[in-house]
């Protein structure tokens, strides 16, 4: 009898350390799998990607006019304008890929796209994360809101809710510099501007020159706001360390202002939207310098 209990002690002391074994290593091994998905992953050369026969590029599919899907399922805009360009030159097809502005540089770190070109702001924090092109356009932030209570100055927000995107440059200015201001964040453009139109926030916060577009498009908004902040601009990026790439969009946005590609992208694309409310000099940067 006292046999049995001991084989019975010694059998459930074994099981008990089995378990607490198992769920060690189950916790280091989702620990080494979250490190892993972490990691970069090895950004693809322009041999591969001739080889591949596609040109991955990150834009984004509800920002009209600068990226988007029409109608007809196919990708619209001045940053496609520009993709269709740096992949025809390279002897490709463009292959585009949807992103929300939080995730820009998380795909190209993940090796998921070869280029981003979701309307991307040149900022320093950025920069520790991703290598820019030179920049093919300018912009600083505006303020949208409607007609009937309209904000023309940052300070009349206090107390009220602005939308904005997350992982936008907007995002980080009002943050920093109003914290009194609420911010009712979104994933999507689509969203913030929708719950801009349901009346959840009291105005919304982003590039101006999209303001300015989506104003234009839906009566009873106005863009108060212009110009808030420094202004910035907006370029090409790929993976950190991706030397090979980034030459090859250099030169080619070089090449390009010498043919004076991105007025022509202008008026293909952006000018229908503005009109005469914006000029192309104001917004366009030719052969990466900025005037």
């Amino acid at each position: 009898m006292k046999l049995s209990k001991t084989i019975f002690a010694l059998t459930t002391l074994t099981l008990a350390f089995f378990l607490v074994a198992c769920g060690s290593s189950g916790k280091k091994d989702a620990a080494n799998k979250d490190a892993t998905s972490s990691k970069t992953v090895k950004a693809r050369s322009l041999e591969e990607i001739k080889k591949s026969g596609k040109l991955r590029i990150a834009v984004f599919s509800d920002k009209k006019p600068f990226g988007y899907v029409d109608n007809d399922g196919h990708y619209q805009g001045y940053d496609i304008y520009l993709g269709d360009q740096l992949a025809k030159d390279l002897g490709v097809k463009p292959e585009y890929v949807p992103v929300d502005a939080a995730n820009r540089a998380e795909y190209l770190i993940s090796n998921k796209v070869d280029i981003t070109l979701a309307n991307f702001t040149v900022t320093d924090e950025r920069k520790k994360q991703v290598d820019f092109a030179l920049p093919y356009m300018k912009v600083s932030l505006g303020v949208v809101s409607p007609k009937n209570a309209v904000i023309t100055k940052p300070e009349q927000l206090e107390g009220k809710t602005l939308i904005i995107t997350k992982g936008t440059t907007a995002e980080t200015y009002f943050e920093k510099n109003y914290p009194k201001i609420k911010l009712q964040k979104y994933d999507q453009y689509s969203d913030a501007y929708q719950a801009l139109l349901d009346g959840r926030g009291d105005a919304f916060s982003t590039d101006n020159t999209e303001v300015l577009a989506w104003a234009l498009e839906n009566k009873g908004f106005e863009v108060g706001i212009t110009s808030l902040g420094d202004p910035d601009t907006i370029a090409p990026a790929v993976q950190k360390g991706n030397t090979e790439l980034l030459n090859y969009i250099n030169d080619e946005i070089k090449k390009l202002g010498q043919e004076n590609f991105f007025h022509k992208a202008y008026e293909e694309t952006l000018h229908p939207t503005y009109g005469d409310a914006a000029k192309a000099d104001d917004l366009v940067v030719e052969g990466g310098e900025v005037n």
